[in-house]
């Protein structure tokens, strides 16, 4: 295929992502009314690529992030997962726009419940403690963590309900009971976190007897956005000097669960693969009048569970709810299925995002509407690239196309040359901001129908692949809650 026609494909699939909104910028962190109100269901970024540590290509990364915006400082309890929750990455490996493996994250937490006596003689008590440390953690010595958390990790083949359900376990030892590092409370309580945390990268058995890892726990938000000023009717410059900006999310941490599975596990039907993440709670929530801990399993107990599953966060493309979908509409979209997305069409074929930036600045939004060229990459993927058969709204990933090595990636990815990055998959260091923004004001159309669609737009914050490790986890250690 020629660069041109593929860079052109590819910034439709970019700008698919960022539709109609003047919100443009945020990736998925709060993209909807009712997942402001369960903050631990809130998927903020899907990746999904082909791994490029040295010896590991044969391999595919999926990282899905939830919890946004947690402040390295948010103690005393700090940013777990919900017990209650089944957290899911699927992965369609044969175009239909329906999950063919899935693989399902369940969490736990144990208080300890360490007790320290306070008085003497007759007057002295055994007290609980208030905090979730008792003392300094580090590499081999979990023993002062009062609060544990663990996690199951299940795979299903075929319909995420009633398909067939597989353990995962540890390889070696058999067991199928993972254990998440606590986060990164500050360097007097854990010194050396990265030596702590890394003893909580697991290699994994998969059913079939296929070879992976996996690792869950906080990491230092990968996302880089101009946020405050974005949302602020673009309050920016535009046109403005890469890494102009400030990155809002730059102290923000985030909590990853973070799979490497070899290709041939993945892509048996067809060599392109398309991924996305959800989060679901039961239907029916009775909160408990009398929350505590059981004695003896130490297990939280707040709420009363029933009912099915039910769907409450999704995430594909970045960008897609928090930007393409109408505010009324934001909801729904976070409880449907890739299957059903032809209901969302008029968001991508006749987006309002062009339409307020040229509102907002002397520039000319393209004139070419309905917008064809966006529906192929947003809902097909790109011809000679990444393309499936039924459309519909996921991250799609060409398992046949070669990684590229830090620090030689491109952080435009296609329109940058660099057919391993976004929208063929998407890397950590991908500036889909950037790459959206230009293809939003028309970079692959005529100039007759986008008269400002080569003007270099961005948001000012740069990310690239410098930001990032060349090994799994790939994603940085968390920002310490106190750092002296």
């Amino acid at each position: 295929m020629r660069r041109t026609h593929l860079t052109a494909c590819i910034s439709i699939g970019s700008l698919a992502a960022l539709g109609s909104s003047a919100l443009l910028l945020a990736s998925s962190h709060r993209e909807a009314p009712q997942i402001t109100e369960m903050p631990k269901l809130d998927a903020t970024d899907f990746y999904m690529f082909r791994s490029y540590e040295t010896g590991q290509s044969d391999k595919v990364i999926l990282i899905a992030n939830y919890l946004p915006l947690q402040a390295p400082y948010g103690g005393p309890n700090y940013f777990s997962l919900d017990p209650d929750a089944l957290y899911e990455i699927h992965v369609d490996n044969n175009g239909d726009a329906l999950e063919d493996i899935t693989f399902q994250f369940r969490f736990s937490t144990r208080l300890e419940d360490v007790k320290l006596p306070i008085g003497v003689g007759a007057n002295q008590k055994q007290v609980s403690i208030p905090l979730i440390q008792a003392g300094t953690i580090a590499a081999g010595n979990n023993a002062n963590l009062n609060s544990k958390e663990s996690y199951s990790l299940k795979v299903v083949f075929g319909d995420r309900r009633n398909g067939v359900v597989n353990d995962v376990s540890v390889t070696g030892t058999g067991a199928t009971t993972f254990t998440k590092p606590v986060d990164n409370i500050g360097t007097k309580t854990i010194a050396d976190y990265n030596a702590y945390a890394a003893q909580y990268i697991y290699p994994i058995t998969l059913p079939g007897g296929a070879q992976g890892r996996v690792f869950v726990g906080q990491r230092k938000d990968p996302f880089v956005v101009n946020l405050g000023e974005t949302f602020d009717l673009i309050n920016t410059n535009p046109l403005g000097p890469v890494n102009g900006e400030t990155d809002d999310l730059a102290d923000a941490n985030v909590t990853s669960l973070i799979l490497e599975v070899p290709i041939s596990f993945l892509d048996e039907v067809s060599p392109t693969i398309g991924g996305w993440t959800s989060a679901s709670v039961r239907q029916a929530r009775v909160v408990d009048p009398t929350p505590n801990f059981d004695a003896v399993s130490g297990a939280q107990l707040t709420t009363l569970e029933g009912g099915a599953w039910t769907q409450v966060s999704r995430l594909g493309m970045p960008l897609v709810n928090e930007v393409v979908i109408g505010v009324k509409a934001k909801d729904l979209f976070n409880s449907s299925e890739p299957k059903d997305d032809i209901q969302f069409l008029d968001y991508v074929t006749h987006p309002t995002l062009p339409a307020l930036i040229e509102i907002l600045f002397p520039v000319t939004a393209p004139t070419a509407i309905p917008r064809n060229d966006l529906v192929q990459v947003f809902l097909t993927g790109v011809p000679g690239l990444n393309e499936t058969t039924t459309p519909c709204e996921m991250l799609r990933l060409n398992t046949t196309i070669a990684p590229v090595a830090k620090g030689s990636q491109s952080n435009l990815g296609v329109l940058g040359a660099d057919t391993a990055g976004f929208p063929n998959g998407r890397r950590p260091g991908d500036d889909v901001v950037d790459m959206a923004l230009r293809v939003v004001m028309g970079v692959l159309l005529p100039l007759v129908d986008a008269p400002s669609g080569q003007l270099p737009y961005t948001d000012g914050a740069l990310v690239d692949d410098s930001f990032f490790d060349d090994t799994f986890p790939f994603l940085k250690a968390p920002l310490a809650g106190s750092p002296n």
